[in-house]
């Protein structure tokens, strides 16, 4: 081996530590199922980071309450010198005459040291006691909020997730518009230009290109954007997501009744009980103001420890105090009247709260409940819809060949066709979402439903972001809109 080698084995090394940083610190690019999705967003969310912080907030507000009711202990000390001068003259006597005048000066020097503890118990404090019990209370309802910012982050990266499977979905049928119209542009210009068919034919098969084309543009759009929003959610970025399988069950929702579903979201739902622990810590705010209409009783001890050297002496002072001080509000001006029906009116507003959150929890699980029966039907329909739009459009293209249709009947049935194709995937991933919707307002949407959910989803039809070879895949027309049409004769 040459001399020269270990030399450029470091050189390279030094070249690529840089990138390998550079690699770590990068968003990871990955392709992913719904599960693992949700899983970075559980741990990555700002939001719920936010949210869990907040409920640790509050637990130490729980220990800062309870500390008021646990010994206080506080000490203080001090090292001092004193220096004093005293000066007395007679009266009428001259200030400056000094002491042979008939006056006096004298002086005392001296050092000194303080030592002080003080101990004490709270026996009796309405005040501190019910500040300590609102402080649990307000840690049970922290806990509801957590859990519902948990579920609407479920919610929000299924949503997100079946977002993007739509958008695909509805690209692939724009696509396919896109070249059918494309052809049958091309066609028309074939026939126009050995006198089968008018200039207007052409002209109506370049203005359905150009919409179709215009649609094709705006489903990259919306594709890509639906990336781009599961990213936010996830801190990640990932270069495909597995895709819905063809054969996903759609079925009714159990428990099968709207009852069944409102009387579960009275039970379950987080939004409700959050509302509700709202009512206790409103309740506690008012026992802590009727507090301040009741006596305090401490237990305290003092001691107390003084030296200096005055005059020469020697020795120290003590003095050790203990005993019971209670102390009685008489009056405070109003104002603990006043706080009390402050913190009632408060009360009375949060149990209104909660009455509203009961009512609007029960209308939305009976709309969503209703939504998702029908979306049952519509996904029925928009799959028919597609039979029907294809055999109107296969009798279309038989009339307009024997000339009883014409160019813009066609160009109508493929829009019907492609039209009913992105109804179908739009009414799939709308059955879904709806599904999901429903259980987090019942307050029954888990890492368990994500789970079961997630088992429908397929490698095989992995969805992926590649615009370029997205706009490639929709190129094979673009050179019909470029061509001049016709002059009309």
């Amino acid at each position: 081996m040459s001399p020269s080698a270990p030399s450029s084995s470091r050189l390279s090394l030094r070249h690529a530590l840089p990138l390998l940083l550079a690699a770590s610190f990068a968003p990871s690019v990955q392709a992913a199922d719904l599960l693992t999705i949700t899983q970075d967003a559980l741990a990555n969310s700002s939001s719920l980071n936010a949210s869990r912080s907040t409920f640790r907030s509050t637990e130490a507000g729980q220990d800062v309450a309870r500390g008021d009711l646990l010994p206080q202990i506080s000490a203080t000390g001090s090292l001092y010198r004193s220096d004093s001068l005293e000066s007395q003259h007679a009266a009428g006597a001259s200030a400056g005459a000094g002491a042979g005048a008939g006056g006096s000066t004298s002086g005392q020097d001296y050092n000194g040291s303080s030592l002080g503890v003080n101990v004490t118990q709270v026996l009796f404090d309405a005040s501190n006691w019910y500040q300590y019990q609102q402080s649990k209370k307000q840690v049970g309802q922290q806990a509801l909020q957590l859990e519902i910012d948990q579920q609407q982050l479920l919610y929000d990266v299924s949503s997100a997730y079946f977002e993007i499977l739509r958008a695909k979905e509805v690209l692939d049928a724009r696509e396919a518009q896109s070249k059918a119209i494309g052809r049958q542009l091309e066609q028309a210009k074939e026939q126009f230009n050995v006198g089968l068919v008018a200039i207007t034919d052409v002209n109506e098969a370049k203005a359905a290109y150009d919409s179709a084309r215009a649609q094709l543009i705006s489903a990259r759009s919306d594709l890509q954007v639906s990336f781009e929003a599961l990213e936010r959610l996830t801190g990640k970025q990932y270069d495909s997501i597995d895709g819905l399988a063809d054969d996903l069950p759609i079925a009714s929702p159990k428990p099968a009744t709207r009852d069944d579903w409102v009387n579960l979201a009275m039970t379950s739902s987080p939004s409700i009980r959050y509302a509700e622990a709202g009512v206790d810590v409103a309740k506690s705010s008012v026992d802590i103001a009727r507090a301040g209409h009741l006596p305090t009783l401490n237990a305290y001890a003092d001691y107390a420890y003084s030296d200096n050297d005055i005059d020469a002496l020697r020795g120290h002072n003590e003095n050790v105090e203990v005993g019971v001080q209670a102390n009685l509000p008489i009056y405070s001006g109003g104002s603990t009247s006043a706080s009390v029906r402050q913190n009632t009116y408060s009360l009375e507003s949060t149990q209104y709260d909660f009455e509203d959150q009961r009512r609007y929890t029960t209308q939305q699980v009976r709309s969503l409940f209703t939504q998702v029966v029908n979306d049952v039907e519509s996904v029925d329909a928009q799959r028919e819809a597609i039979v029907s739009s294809r055999s109107a459009l296969e009798a279309t293209r038989a009339g307009y060949e024997v000339g009883t249709r014409n160019i813009v009947d066609v160009l109508n049935a493929e829009q019907s066709l492609y039209e009913s194709i992105s109804n179908y995937a739009d009414a799939r991933y709308t059955y879904v979402t709806d599904l999901l919707q429903l259980r987090q307002q019942a307050g029954v949407l888990s890492l368990d439903v994500i789970r079961g959910t997630n088992q429908w989803l397929r490698d095989s039809k992995r969805v992926s972001l590649d615009l370029a070879d997205t706009q490639r895949r929709g190129s094979p027309t673009d050179d019909i809109g470029a061509r001049p049409i016709p002059p009309t004769p």
